[in-house]
Formats: structure tokens, C-alpha cells, sequence
């Protein structure tokens, strides 16, 4: 006999939602290589295979379009470092771990990581989105935190500021990163695993 939790498991899939996944995965290189203030919902469906009427069926409008892409987008990034936590046994085997994947999607994910910064910086003016980054903006917090108090723990110590400090100075140094990696000038994923190494012991005591 089945329990309810494993009926509720073997329920189908929302078919409306998963089309809406669908939609956002294939909308998503056309936001991030033109941002915010230049794409429409047209703009999309004429670098995709599907219409602007079958956009405009799924998403209200381009906001609901964006705030869906990052959100799935970001759903995914802050588990890029849970195995990084999950298996190191040394403080210097979790810094390692975490700079080789913190480089690695500065260089290989620049385009998503600059719509999410775009995103952030129209919360300012747009109140549509200001609900979805400030829960994006958590649990990119509670990651950094989760890395930082496993890095503590193995080195014996504990943490020196506050979750939300410790955010933004990762959040800090990433972004002039991201910036440098964008205007292509060489060295910035070298420069910014340089400046994480130097700051990560003073976050702890």
C-alpha cells in the first residue's frame, strides 16, 4: 500500500509550469547577453523558436518572464558549493574547492551573472521585483554563510562578522570581478581567487 507522500511524488509534473521552465531556459542567453532595458518579450520569441504569442500565453510580461529566468537560474547556483562543503575534511581543501568553482563561473557564466546584477539594480526602481531579489539575495547570503562556517569549523574558529557582512564582501569582490571579466581585461578570475584567499582567514577567529 501506498503512503500519501509517495503518491504525491509520483504525481505528474505541472505541465504548465515545465512550460514555463522551458520557456525561461530558452529565453535566458537572449537577457543575458542584451539585459534588462533592452529585451522585450518580441525581442525574445525572434532568438528562440517559439512566437511572442506563446511567450505572452506563459508570462504576463517581461518582468514575470525575468524574475522567473533568475529565479531558476539562482535556484541552481547556490548549490554549486554544496558538495565543496559537503566533502571537505581540511579548511584548505574547502578554500581550494571553493576558488576553483568561484573561477570557474566567473568566466564561464559572466552573461547570467551580469542579467542577475541588472536584475538587482532595477529592484531599485521597479517594486515588481524587489520581493524576488531580496529571497535570491538570501539564499546567495545563507551560501556564503554555509562555505564560511564550514571553512571556520574546519579551521578551529568561528566567524568575525555577521552573515550579512560576510555576504557582502564576497557579493563585493565578485561583482569588481565580473566587471573586469566582462570588459575582457586578462587575470580577473586570477585576481579575484588572489583577493578571496587573502580576505577568507580574516573572516574567522
Amino acid at each position: 500500500m501506498t503512503t500519501a507522500a509517495e503518491r504525491v511524488a509520483r504525481r505528474p509534473v505541472d505541465k504548465f509550469t515545465a512550460r514555463r521552465n522551458e520557456l525561461a531556459e530558452a529565453a535566458l542567453k537572449t537577457l543575458a547577453e542584451r539585459g534588462y532595458a533592452q529585451t522585450g518579450l518580441r525581442d525574445i520569441a525572434q532568438n528562440s523558436e517559439y512566437s511572442h504569442g506563446v511567450l505572452h500565453y506563459y508570462f504576463a510580461d517581461k518582468t514575470d518572464l525575468i524574475t522567473h529566468c533568475v529565479r531558476e537560474y539562482k535556484a541552481v547556483c547556490v548549490t554549486r558549493y554544496d558538495e565543496v562543503v559537503a566533502t571537505a575534511t581540511t579548511a584548505q581543501e574547502l578554500a581550494a574547492g571553493f576558488l576553483d568553482k568561484l573561477a570557474e563561473t566567473l568566466t564561464d557564466e559572466a552573461p547570467m551573472h551580469r542579467l542577475w546584477y541588472d536584475l538587482r539594480n532595477q529592484s531599485m526602481f521597479e517594486p515588481a521585483f524587489r520581493a524576488d531579489v531580496a529571497a535570491i539575495d538570501l539564499s546567495l547570503e545563507q551560501m556564503i554563510w554555509r562555505i564560511v562556517t564550514r571553512y571556520a569549523q574546519l579551521s578551529g574558529r568561528q566567524p568575525q562578522i555577521s552573515s550579512p557582512s560576510m555576504y557582502a564582501v564576497f557579493d563585493g569582490l565578485f561583482q569588481q570581478a565580473l566587471i573586469r571579466e566582462l570588459a575582457g581585461e586578462p587575470g580577473a578570475a586570477a585576481d579575484l581567487r588572489a583577493a578571496v584567499t587573502e580576505v577568507l582567514p580574516h573572516l574567522v577567529r
